[in-house]
């Protein structure tokens, strides 16, 4: 008997113990495939590790958990604790989330490796926190876009003309309208349908998804571009996040910084090699020179600029600012 009373203790501790790990759902709508997919497969595991287990990841990718655009709200309210946007996935709901979207300017290197500890990305943390989500993570995921074809390839404004391309949001697509282009706004995941079907003509994405989404079976034709830089960046909700311990905070953030620079190294291998892989698959690849970024920048930026003022205010001048400061 008394060594069944001690079982019993034992399984109630190991039992309580189980319990006592914090459970952490993450959403997000990337292909496992997708070079930022596996950056936030390692961050979980850092997650857990540096918790030592007080917190146990769960990673529901591809839409698994809810679709892109039901993330944000989802977090929001706590229906599940965790997700991961592209930063232009806020369209007007917080339009400077669109600073990095500016047409042939935010694109060096020092700046998205300098993104995630810079004054601009603390304006944003706390820009999200008022919108109901506490940011822990930045994972750098482009600064070489792709325009994606079928017959033609998509060089210089007058190739636009009257095509109908995937679009990001109002703000963003106001460069792609001012190409002559007519932009329809969607998340990534439904862009090779869109594609295969003809609801759209024209694909819109960083350079290696087009590898990663397999773009190769239903377009031709790839520019790469250096058109912007993206990030998707991951979230909490708030009152989750307050009870947790130290510890478990602690975790996030340690993981947070070494995520940030591995979306980083990943990022830029997977660019790297993304145009070699389409030539494997018979895509011609276009890689855009300097004198036809000179004159796409002249077309698109005067339009992205005119839409980001109207919709951010002295709150987009502000960001602007610091963007700029970064890595100087």
């Amino acid at each position: 008997m008394k060594k069944l009373l001690i079982t019993a203790a034992a399984l109630t501790a190991f039992s309580g113990a189980a319990q006592a790990a914090d459970a952490m759902r993450c959403s997000h709508q990337l292909p496992p495939q997708h070079h930022i997919a596996q950056v936030i497969d390692r961050w979980a595991s850092e997650v857990e590790a540096q918790s030592d287990g007080d917190l146990r990841v769960e990673i529901f990718g591809a839409n698994a958990l809810a679709g892109a655009k039901e993330n944000i709200p989802s977090v929001a309210k706590g229906s599940f604790e965790c997700a991961f946007s592209v930063n232009f996935q806020w369209g007007k709901t917080l339009p400077i989330m669109n600073v990095t979207l500016k047409p042939y300017a935010v694109t060096s290197l020092d700046v998205v490796q300098g993104w995630p500890k810079s004054e601009a990305a603390a304006f944003l943390d706390e820009a999200l926190l008022g919108k109901g989500v506490r940011n822990v993570v930045w994972l750098f995921t482009t600064r070489m876009s792709a325009y994606t074809s079928n017959g033609k390839a998509l060089l210089k404004p007058a190739d636009f003309e009257g095509v109908k391309i995937r679009g990001l949001n109002p703000i963003v697509d106001a460069g792609l309208s001012a190409l002559g282009a007519a932009p329809s706004a969607m998340s990534g995941s439904k862009v090779y349908q869109a594609l295969s079907t003809g609801v759209i003509d024209a694909g819109l994405t960083d350079i290696a998804a087009t590898w990663s989404r397999k773009y190769y079976e239903v377009q031709d034709h790839v520019v790469a571009s250096p058109l912007f830089s993206v990030f998707f960046h991951g979230y909490v909700n708030p009152s989750w996040y307050d009870g947790l311990s130290d510890k478990s905070k602690a975790a996030i953030a340690t993981a947070g910084e070494k995520a940030a620079r591995w979306a980083v190294e990943e990022t830029e291998k997977a660019a790297g090699s993304a145009p070699y892989q389409l030539a494997t698959k018979n895509v011609k690849v276009h890689i855009h020179t300097a004198d036809e970024v000179a004159v796409m920048k002249a077309a698109m930026g005067p339009a992205f600029d005119k839409a980001f003022a109207e919709e951010t205010g002295a709150d987009g001048e502000k960001l602007l600012e610091l963007v700029n400061k970064i890595g100087k």
